[in-house]
C-alpha cells in the first residue's frame, strides 16, 4: 500500500476533535466522528494521482483526477521582474485581487531574513539593509504572468498576512530584529539594520507601498491578519516559535472601509479567556471547547529599545520577542501554540496552531523544538459573540501535520496549508468536519534533489473562485495556479 493511501485510510477513521452546536457562523463547523457519528458519512473524495505541470510537463504535484496547474516565477533559475528586480525567494504569504482584462493580481510576501542589501529599488526602502518584502504579479487564471513588479521592500521576514476588503494586502514582519535588538536564531548580527522590524505593513494591490509601517498594531512576530469589516477589528496571529504565542486585535482609529487604508495610532488589544487566566490553549482540548473571552489592552505595543549605533544591543532578541506579550499574560492572556493562518468568513475568524494539541509545555519558554507538543489546531472566535471555539485537533501526524496558511472556499471549507518534514499536503476540512487531501508536494529539483518537504504556504482563491493559487515557500520559491471542478471536490 502506498504511503498516500495509507494515510487516507487513516485519517478516515480518526475522530474529529472540538466544537459545539452554537448556531450562528458556528453552524456549519459541528464537530463529529469522520466515520459517521450522527448518521453522517463522509462523502467519497477522488484519490491524488501524478499530474504533469503544464509549464514543461514535470509532475511536481499529485492532484484529483481532472484537476491542472501550472507553475510560474520559479526562483531555482533567476527571475527578472518588469522593473529589473532580480525576483527572491520564500514565497510564503499571498493575496488574490481582479486585475485588468480578466486577469488576476496576486500580491505575495517574501520571507528573508538577516541584514542585506534590499531587492529592488533601495531608495524606496523602508530599511536599504533588509531582504524582505512582497512582489505584486498579474497573471491569467491559468497561470501565464503578463507582469510584475516590486510592491513593498526593505522590510524583514514577510511570513503572511491579509487580503483586505477595501483591496490591499497587509503583510506581517515575523521578527523583532533591528539595530535596537541582539542576534536572532540565526545568530546574524543586527548592526547593519537601520530600521526596527516587527510590523505590519499595508500595500495597495494595484500599486506601491508607502513603506510605513502600522506600528500601534504591535511589534512582535507577527504572522498573519483579518479583518472584520462589521466590527471594525484587525484581528492578528503571532508565531512566537520558542515562547506562548497570542491572538490580538487592532482598532484602527479610522474606518478603513470608508478611508481606503488602514490607519496608524489605534488600540492593540490580546484575548483571554474569561475567568480563566493564562489559559494554556496549546495543550489538548476536550471535545466541544468553548470559551467566552474579554479582551486585555496593550499599553506599549511598538517598543524600541536603547542601544549605541554600531554596537551589538545589550537587549535579547528572546526579550524583545515577548515585550508585548508578557504586557498581556501580565492581564491573564491565553496562551496558544505558534498561530500561523487566519481568514474571515461570515463573521468568525479561523486560524491555526501549528503545534497546537498534545500535553501541555511545563514552561512558557524558551523551548527550543517550539511552544507546543501537538501536531496542529484549528480554532474559529466569533466577532459578535465573543466566543472561542476549537474546530479541529489533529490526533497525530498521520492526519493532518502542522497545519500552517490557511484560507477560505466560496462554498466555506477551509484550505490548509501543511508545514512539516515529511510529505506536505494542502487538506480540505468542511464545514461537517471532513478533512480530506487537495493537493501533495512532489516537488524535485533540476538535479534530482527530493523537496517533497518543501512547505505550501500562501494559499488564496482568484476573485472568480476557478483558480487556487498557493506557493512553495522554499529558498527556491515557486508559485502554482490550480484549477478544476472545485464544487464536485468539494472545496
Amino acid at each position: 500500500m502506498s504511503d498516500v493511501n495509507r494515510r487516507g485510510l487513516l485519517r478516515g477513521a480518526a475522530a474529529v476533535a472540538g466544537g459545539a452546536v452554537l448556531g450562528g457562523p458556528f453552524l456549519g463547523f459541528v464537530a463529529r466522528d469522520a466515520a459517521g457519528a450522527a448518521g453522517h458519512r463522509p462523502r467519497p473524495r477522488p484519490a491524488l494521482k501524478p499530474v504533469p505541470d503544464l509549464r514543461d510537463g514535470a509532475v511536481r504535484l499529485w492532484l484529483p483526477d481532472g484537476f491542472g496547474y501550472r507553475s510560474f516565477h520559479d526562483t531555482e533559475s533567476p527571475v527578472v521582474l518588469d522593473d529589473g528586480t532580480l525576483l527572491p525567494g520564500r514565497h510564503d504569504g499571498m493575496g488574490a485581487f481582479p486585475g485588468p482584462g480578466g486577469t488576476v493580481r496576486l500580491v505575495r510576501n517574501h520571507e528573508v531574513n538577516n541584514p542585506g542589501p534590499a531587492f529592488g529599488d533601495a531608495a524606496r526602502a523602508y530599511d536599504p539593509m533588509a531582504q524582505g518584502g512582497t512582489t505584486t504579479v498579474e497573471v491569467t487564471r491559468t497561470g501565464e504572468v503578463r507582469r510584475a513588479w516590486t510592491s513593498l521592500n526593505g522590510t524583514m521576514m514577510n511570513c503572511s498576512g491579509g487580503r483586505m476588503p477595501w483591496g490591499s494586502w497587509i503583510t506581517c514582519e515575523e521578527t523583532v530584529n533591528g539595530p535596537d535588538v541582539g542576534p536572532d536564531f540565526t545568530g546574524a548580527s543586527n548592526v547593519p539594520l537601520t530600521k526596527p522590524h516587527g510590523y505590519v505593513f499595508e500595500v495597495p494591490a494595484d500599486g506601491h507601498s508607502d513603506r510605513q509601517p502600522v506600528t500601534h498594531a504591535g511589534r512582535f512576530a507577527h504572522e498573519s491578519v483579518a479583518y472584520d469589516p462589521r466590527g471594525g477589528h484587525l484581528y492578528l496571529t503571532e508565531d512566537n516559535f520558542g515562547f506562548p504565542s497570542g491572538f490580538y486585535r487592532y482598532t484602527p482609529p479610522k474606518d478603513p472601509m470608508k478611508t481606503g487604508r488602514l490607519a496608524d495610532g489605534g488600540r492593540l488589544q490580546m484575548l483571554a479567556v474569561r475567568g480563566r487566566p493564562n489559559l494554556d490553549l496549546a495543550a489538548g482540548q476536550r471535545r466541544h471547547a468553548t470559551y467566552p473571552v474579554q479582551w486585555v489592552d496593550i499599553d506599549d505595543p511598538a517598543p524600541t529599545f536603547p542601544y549605541t549605533p554600531g554596537e551589538t544591543a545589550p537587549t535579547s532578541n528572546d526579550t524583545a520577542l515577548t515585550y508585548v506579550g508578557r504586557q498581556g499574560w501580565s492581564q491573564g492572556a491565553a496562551y496558544f501554540s505558534r498561530l500561523e493562518g487566519a481568514a474571515y468568513d461570515d463573521g468568525v475568524v479561523y486560524f491555526t496552531a501549528t503545534q497546537g494539541g498534545g500535553p501541555a509545555e511545563t514552561s512558557t519558554g524558551p523551548v527550543a523544538d517550539g511552544y507546543g507538543n501537538g501536531h496542529g489546531q484549528v480554532w474559529a472566535y466569533d466577532c459578535r459573540a465573543r466566543v472561542l471555539r476549537l474546530v479541529y485537533e489533529s490526533p497525530g501526524p498521520d492526519v493532518l501535520d502542522f497545519p500552517d496558511n490557511v484560507t477560505t472556499s466560496p462554498r466555506g471549507t477551509l484550505v490548509v496549508c501543511e508545514d512539516n518534514s515529511a510529505d506536505n499536503f494542502i487538506r480540505g476540512l468542511t464545514p461537517r468536519g471532513e478533512l480530506f487531501d487537495i493537493a501533495l508536494n512532489r516537488l524535485r529539483s533540476s538535479t534530482g534533489a527530493d523537496r517533497s518537504n518543501d512547505e505550501f504556504a500562501g494559499s488564496t482563491f482568484s476573485p472568480d473562485g476557478r483558480t487556487l493559487f498557493v506557493n512553495i515557500q522554499a529558498s527556491r520559491g515557486m508559485t502554482f495556479a490550480i484549477w478544476g471542478d472545485w464544487a464536485r471536490l468539494g472545496v
